[in-house]
Formats: C-alpha cells, structure tokens, sequence
C-alpha cells in the first residue's frame, strides 16, 4: 500500500503536465530553424590570402579568369573597376555571370563598378530585403568539376586590398560546398530586385 502522498498525481496535476509538454513541444517546433547548419567532409584544397600584405585584389581577378561555366556574386561594396572589368570579360568568354549586390551601398553611381558590369552585359540585382546584404562570395563553377568558392571579409574595393586588414578563404575541388553556396546565393537572387542603371531608387 503506498504510504501517504505517494499515490498517482491529482487528475488537475495531470492535466498541467501534460498541456505544459504540449506547449513545450509547440514552442520547440515554432523556435526550431529550418536547418541549423550543414557540414561538408574536408576535401579540395584551401587558399587564403590577407590584405594589404598579399595583392588579393589579384587573387580575386585569377580565380575569376579561371570560371568555365558560371560566376555568381555577392557584393557588399563594389567600386574595383579591376575586378568588374575580370567580370566583363569572363561574361565576353562566355561564363554565366550573375552579380547580387547591397542596395543601399551601391545605388549611387559615383564611385560604382555596377555601371560597368551593367554596360558589359552583366546582369545585376540588388538585395533589398535585408538591412545589409553583407556576403562577400564568388562562386565558380558550382556545376563541377573545378569549382570553387571565396569568401571572407573582403570587400571589392580598393581599400580593402591597400587599405584595411582583410582576409578571403577560398576552397577549390568542394563541389558539395560549392552548390551550397549556389544554392543560398539563389535563394537570394529570387529575393532581388533587376537593376537597369544608376543611380537606382527602390
């Protein structure tokens, strides 16, 4: 016989546990993202570079010169003029470059390398969902099999290469990785707003 106090909970106890378990599971699934992160097994090769002390602005216009197939960009701040014109010219050889770019930092056309791409057949988005769109990506060929992705800090300005202390990590041969990003850049540019020229409003 169990001793005083020791026998099943009141029917009242009962029912607020179990419409607390509820309202934990409920918030668990509300709060819960869609997917936390994804991991890749380590394969390719990494390369890294810092400015001002490597030229990574040449970094930059190599891995450009080497795309194939595509090149999808995001741009935070965009006024190399070196790095549009690698742009250009990847899209003349017949690369399927794509350009997303900020929109409240590259509106003015004072300054811009947009005006460039734009006048070289590059088609161009600006992001406007965000309160900054603040990637710094190429992707090169994310279809395989030399792809390639860079990202880090650095901007496409020539501050950042002679300027400010930045860094840009690319990773070749991870195609796994590669169609990741292309796969968020995408998400994105469906979020995006075509731009025509500059200066641009919303």
């Amino acid at each position: 016989m169990p001793e005083r106090g020791q026998g099943r909970p009141a029917p009242a106890v009962r029912r607020f546990a179990l419409v607390a378990s509820l309202a934990a599971l409920f918030v668990g699934a509300t709060l819960a993202p869609a997917q936390a992160s994804q991991r890749f097994a380590g394969e390719g090769e990494i390369e890294v570079a810092f400015s001002p002390r490597d030229d990574t602005e040449q970094v930059l216009i190599r891995l450009i010169a080497g795309a194939r197939r595509s090149l999808k960009v995001q741009a935070y701040v965009f006024t190399s003029r070196k790095i549009a014109d690698a742009m250009v010219a990847a899209h003349r050889r017949g690369v399927k470059v794509e350009v997303l770019a900020d929109a409240q930092m590259n509106a003015r056309e004072k300054g811009n390398a947009i005006p460039r791409l734009l006048a070289g057949g590059v088609p161009v988005a600006f992001e406007t969902k965000y309160r900054a769109a603040h990637n710094k990506v190429l992707i090169v060929d994310a279809e395989g099999p030399s792809c390639a992705v860079l990202t880090g800090s650095y901007n496409f300005t020539w501050s950042a290469n002679n300027r400010n202390a930045e860094n840009v990590l690319i990773v070749r041969g991870q195609c796994a990785l590669a169609r990741a990003y292309r796969d968020n850049w995408l998400r994105h540019r469906a979020e995006a707003t075509p731009v025509a020229a500059l200066p641009w409003r919303p």
